[in-house]
Formats: C-alpha cells, structure tokens, sequence
C-alpha cells in the first residue's frame, strides 16, 4: 500500500522528466506535421496520440505509487499473461496475414509491445534471484533463453521479426551486464556466430532476405523492397543544415515518405529541422540514455539495477535500430521510435518502463534489506 514520504518528491529526477516531456512534445507536432496534408477522415494520429499519452500518464502514475520491489512477486504471473496474449493474437488477431493486433474496440492492442516489458522484469527477478556473484554457468542461463525464446518464437509466427529480434537484444544485453563465467561467454559467442548462415538458409523467409539484400544496393529494386530506404535518405539528407521549415517538408508532405508517422517519423523531423534539428533530438535521447544508466547505478540493489539497465537496453535498441533504420545502415523493419513515433501500445508500455525508472530512482533512499544478493554500500 502507498504511503506518503516527502523523500519520494525529493529523491524524483526532474532532469528526466524534462527530457521526456521535450520528446514528447516534439513527438506531438512532428506527428501534425507528418499528417498535416493528410485527408483521412476520423481522429488525426497526434490527437490520438495524445489521447495516448494522458492514459499512460495515470498509468505511470499508479505504477511509481507502488514500490518497484513488488514487481518480484508478480513477474511469473505477468509472463503469463502476456504469453497468453500473444497466443490469443494468433488466433483472434486482427489483420489477414499479419496478425499482431487484438481489437478491444476503442484501442488496439499489441501484445508484443508489452510483452517485451515483461521480458526485461522477468530476466530482472530471475537473475536477482540467482546470482551468487561467482558468474552465470551456461546451464544458469538455459532457464532465462527458454522464458526469452518462447514470446521469440510466438512474434515470429505473427510474422514480426524485427520486434522478435528485440527479445533476444534484451536477452544478450541483461545477460552481460551480469557476471558472466569466460566459458560461458566463449560458447554464447561461438554459438551465436554459428546461427548465422544457419538462420540465413533456413530461418529467415525470402521476402526478409530481400530486405538484407536491399540494404546494401536499394536502387535494384527502387520502386519496390528498396522505396522504402531511398525516400527516407532524400528527406533525411533534403534536410541540410537547419532544415525547410516546420510543416514545409517536400518528402512527407507530398506523399513520397511512407509510413511517416511511425518507422519514417524521423525522416519527416530531420527534413523540417536539418542537421541542426537531428542533433537536438539525438541529444535529448542521450541525456535520456545517460539518466536511465545513473539510475541503474545508484540503485538500492540489485534487482533495482538489472530492471533499470533492462529498461534502458530496451529503449536504446529499439532507438538505435529505428534511427539506423531511416539512414539506410540497417534493413527495414517495423521499429517505432520511442516515445516519438505513432502507436498507442509502444508508447504506453515505453512510458510504463519510464515510470518503473521514477519509481527505482525515488526509492534509492531506502536501506536495502537482508538479502545477500542486493548491493552493498
């Protein structure tokens, strides 16, 4: 039960919250910007989105209520549900061949978006639980591959590779930042780097090998697979120094940009603002970054460390993949970006995780209790 103490208010990061606000509120008008011409009919996506934001405000509000220790009573149960999600979106999913929605009528539902959530407080609590500081043996580790390969396999069969791919990004960054024996890591390596032409030949379907294949020569193919790549490097490099203005971005606004107000909502930003606008954006990311990271730090104990530096994995990769993306370095993939792009369920659970990084970095006053694994002082 939540109980007042005047630390919880002076232990808040009110730097974080500034960054958050800045990205949010820069997220909001790129959006109008992106859909500005647009004539489709029904609530535009900016007020949506921040429909969006205000139900994940209360959201974030109740969690950082709560202390973020009772997460370890209730990873086990909220891995369930959110497997049990993912199974229901096979099933009764929206959409013909892509099935990653569930319709509750007035939102939908992607499981996959909480669910990576989920993964980061799973791997928390059971590494937390199972550390004896002498490093993780590769029989340790089998038990968390297996809770990250099950929701792995389950996004895959929707198909949804990219944010597949985000389950095992969250799996190798929380498994390293824990003491890890050198054996352990020799077979992770050598293991790892054998599935390549594995998963090339056997794994990957054509139309993802294509996607490979075209970002290393998009212009074979540039009114299909690499359209996509093209429109986002003219209007990423349309936008020189300072940018053609707020709402005067030829690329977006003319319709060539696809998808500009989710995976390309960059491509619109750093078109309107130019280098200088990008690296604003890039900055506030970092200094994003760089507070998630002292929170880790400064933790309590453990489990408040793992969670944090699990929240923070989360929202870099998913950051660094949409950005690389947009630029052409990495082949496209449905990544929104955090916090900036269109989407109710990536925003709701990023803001989740941001709440839960609150909710570690209030509490870091609290004296860590008798448990062997937390950290010392």
């Amino acid at each position: 039960m939540f109980q007042f103490d005047r630390r919880l208010v002076l232990n808040f990061d009110w730097a974080l919250l500034i960054i958050v606000l800045i990205i949010a509120g820069t997220g909001l008008a790129n959006l109008y910007s992106a859909t500005y011409l647009g004539s489709v009919p029904g609530t535009p996506v900016y007020i949506k989105q921040f429909y969006y934001y205000v139900l994940a405000c209360f959201l974030a509000l109740a969690i950082i209520s709560v202390d973020y220790r009772q997460l370890l009573s209730f990873n086990y149960p909220l891995y369930c549900f959110s497997i049990l999600l993912l199974i229901i979106v096979l099933f009764f999913g929206t959409g013909a061949e892509i099935q990653r929605w569930i319709n509750l009528g007035f939102f939908r539902l992607q499981p996959s978006e909480p669910a990576k959530l989920v993964m980061v407080i799973t791997l928390a609590s059971y590494y937390y639980r199972k550390d004896t500081n002498k490093g993780f043996s590769l029989k340790e580790l089998i038990p968390p591959a297996f809770l990250t390969g099950i929701p792995f396999l389950l996004i895959v069969k929707q198909p949804d590779l990219g944010t597949a791919l985000m389950f095992g990004f969250i799996f190798i960054s929380m498994t390293l930042f824990v003491k890890l024996r050198w054996s352990t890591l020799g077979v992770l390596l050598g293991f790892c780097g054998s599935m390549i032409p594995l998963g090339w030949k056997f794994f990957l379907k054509p139309y993802q090998r294509q996607r490979i294949l075209t970002l290393f020569n998009p212009e074979n193919d540039p009114l299909g697979s690499g359209y996509h790549i093209i429109q986002s490097k003219i209007a990423v490099g349309s936008g020189l120094k300072f940018g053609k203005g707020y709402l005067k971005g030829t690329q977006g606004h003319l319709d060539f940009l696809p998808e500009r107000h989710t995976d390309f909502a960059f491509s619109v930003w750093a078109e309107e603002w130019g280098f200088a606008g990008s690296l604003f954006l890039l900055a506030c990311y970092f200094f994003f970054l760089f507070l998630g990271l002292n929170i880790a730090l400064s933790a309590r104990d453990k489990f408040g460390a793992l969670l944090a530096f699990g929240i923070v994995s989360l929202i870099f990769w998913q950051t660094f993949i949409n950005l690389a993306m947009v630029l052409g370095l990495l082949p496209v993939v449905g990544m929104p970006l955090p916090m900036f792009s269109y989407g109710g369920s990536s925003l709701i659970t990023t803001l989740a995780g941001v709440a839960i990084l609150f909710n570690i970095r209030m509490r870091r006053y609290m004296a860590p209790t008798s448990s062997p694994h937390l950290w010392s002082d």
